[in-house]
């Protein structure tokens, strides 16, 4: 059995990555988002185990003494993980894994797996990404503007990333999801047990 495809995915808070995520893996069993470990406090509607693992800021340090992450990061005022086994076990039983992580991330996930395929998401705009913030309607304007000043930073480094996918049209930029994803299923490694011998 060939091993799965990870994936790593980034974006600037309010480009509709989850949103995207969430329509590219719904009813497939060979994709998976990795579910991440996360300090911050979850927001309505969101399940542990589901969206994150919730965990306290304890718990969580010990887990980066321990060395079980693949990655983590501090992102605003809350620490971010992916734990390494969880996605380890997914890609040998032959499924592709996404991980929603940003730059920092990725660049520790690159040192473990240089083969990853990674996919930067951005809005159309500025303007179009400062309007998404706006209208979530649950930040003020002081959290706004620095989700806008670290949006920026984030998108000075697309450039570090295999595929760039422009988040104007969203059923365009799912489709544009999933032919990255079908491309790396069609790699001659991935397809060489389909070759008749």
């Amino acid at each position: 059995m060939q091993e799965g495809t990870l994936y790593i995915v980034s974006a600037p808070s309010g480009a509709g990555k989850t949103s995207l995520l969430k329509v590219l893996v719904d009813g497939r069993d060979d994709l998976n988002v990795c579910v991440s470990h996360t300090t911050r406090a979850p927001r309505p509607g969101e399940e542990t185990g589901v969206h994150y693992h919730f965990v306290g800021v304890d718990t969580f340090q010990q887990m980066v003494a321990d060395d079980e992450f693949l990655e983590h990061a501090q992102v605003f005022d809350n620490f971010y993980g992916t734990a390494e086994s969880s996605v380890r076990r997914e890609l040998e039983a032959g499924r592709d894994v996404i991980l929603e992580i940003d730059w920092q991330g990725a660049r520790q996930v690159r040192e473990r797996f240089p083969e990853a395929v990674s996919i930067f998401i951005v809005p159309p705009s500025v303007e179009a990404l400062h309007e998404r913030l706006s209208g979530r309607g649950q930040d003020s304007e002081e959290i706004i503007e620095r989700r806008m000043r670290d949006a920026m930073s984030e998108m000075s480094h697309h450039q570090e990333y295999d595929f760039i996918v422009v988040n104007d049209t969203f059923d365009v930029a799912v489709e544009d999801l999933r032919a990255i994803v079908r491309t790396q299923q069609l790699t001659a490694g991935r397809q060489v047990d389909s070759v008749p011998a």
